[in-house]
């Protein structure tokens, strides 16, 4: 170093005049200009095209290319290369002016801060770094949910954001580390936040871990129409908290997913197929044969009625005032709406073709007997109808 400086200062003895240093001057300002300004970007550009050819474009790469703008990290590297250019050509004009020992002095100054310039640059690339990542976490996650029929879009979405939160997490970790944070205090910290937050938000957590369990289970997804307990919609949403779900009026339900782990599932759709059932009452005088027959071709009739599983009309149980008849049938896609369709229909339809065929639907009916002892029940002839009627006391004094 010593030898540098001595020949620096026998070249500086050389520019013993102002023309010179002048000269020089001027050199050095259009030296540096020229390079910070023409051949910086030119470079940087050219080490950035072929930097991307080489990690995403060269053929043996599995994946296309992700669409993420390196822009900013591009346009802050150029900047700090021509910091760097116009700074060198500072010193070097103090040291052509003769200051040397000022030049040395701002050296000095400025080494100090290069373990600091270090760590803010290296914390600029893991910021850009994480965030390239993370897009190119995104792009990789949609282009295999799209190959694949093992994620759903509810399952993407959190996987993203699991992955996510893990990438931000190791990025903010590297960071502290880079920067001479303890980790070790740091986690002390954390570990008793974690458990003041956990006492204190334990339905929150349970919803959580229940909302991941739902994640692998898939026990329902987004658009399916299910029963959960005493609820019945379409699933509308499905986060990692809750559940939405909107019933045939209209209004939305919110279920923790807590509770839907631990209710009673029923998925209406996951086959799609449903089997509904409607019962019609007829006459005991009827017969029930030819009833069954007109049912069950009326049932064909019914554009929502699939014709394979074939429709039946089976005869269930003696009712009090009819023989009741089962109509089972099968609808492909099913919703509440077409379930509601569809069992109109049937009974429009079955009530027409009974009536066709002369059958009849009876009312509830009631067969009344009078006792045998007290001389049972007696016909009012027409001269009796104009009679006054007994008083309850006549009718108390017939019955002792």
């Amino acid at each position: 170093m010593l030898d540098y400086i001595a020949d620096l200062r026998a070249f500086l003895e050389g520019l013993v005049t102002t023309e010179a240093r002048v000269a020089a001057t001027v050199i050095l300002t259009v030296a540096a200009l020229v390079t910070a300004i023409v051949l910086t970007p030119r470079v940087v550009s050219t080490v950035h095209r072929s930097t991307t050819y080489l990690v995403f474009g060269h053929e043996r790469v599995p994946f296309d290319p992700p669409d993420i703008d390196w822009q900013l990290p591009v346009t802050a590297v150029v900047r700090t290369l021509q910091l760097a250019v116009l700074l060198a050509a500072g010193l070097a004009g103090l040291v052509v002016w003769g200051f040397v020992d000022l030049a040395l002095i701002a050296v000095a100054t400025m080494a100090t801060w290069i373990p600091t310039l270090g760590k803010a640059l290296t914390t600029v690339a893991l910021f850009g770094g994480t965030l390239a990542g993370i897009d190119l976490l995104e792009s990789s996650i949609e282009q295999y949910a799209d190959e694949s029929d093992v994620l759903n879009q509810h399952q993407q979405g959190i996987v993203f954001r699991v992955l996510q939160v893990v990438v931000l997490v190791g990025a903010g970790i590297v960071t502290l580390s880079v920067w001479g944070v303890g980790l070790g205090s740091l986690a002390v910290g954390a570990g008793f936040v974690g458990i003041v937050v956990g006492t204190a938000a334990r339905s929150t957590i349970g919803s959580l871990i229940a909302g991941f369990v739902l994640m692998f289970a898939r026990p329902f997804e987004i658009g399916d129409w299910v029963v959960i307990n005493d609820d019945e919609g379409i699933i509308t949403d499905i986060t990692i908290i809750n559940t939405r779900m909107r019933n045939a009026s209209g209004e939305e339900i919110v279920i923790p997913n807590d509770n839907v782990a631990n209710a009673t599932v029923t998925n209406r759709t996951s086959l799609d197929h449903l089997r509904l059932s409607v019962e019609v009452g007829i006459d005991y005088e009827a017969d029930v044969e030819r009833a069954e027959a007109a049912i069950a071709d009326a049932l064909a009739d019914v554009p929502q009625v699939l014709a394979n599983p074939s429709p039946q009309v089976v005869p269930t149980s003696l009712g009090d005032s009819a023989v009741v008849l089962a109509c089972r049938f099968w609808i492909d896609h099913p919703s509440a709406a077409k379930r509601a369709m569809t069992k109109a229909a049937v009974v429009r339809e079955a009530k027409a073709a009974l009536d066709d065929a002369g059958i009849k639907i009876p009312y509830p009916q009631r067969e009344l007997l009078g006792r045998e002892e007290s001389g049972g029940f007696r016909v009012a002839e027409n001269g009796d109808a104009t009679r006054e009627r007994p008083t309850a006391e006549q009718f108390e004094r017939r019955g002792q």
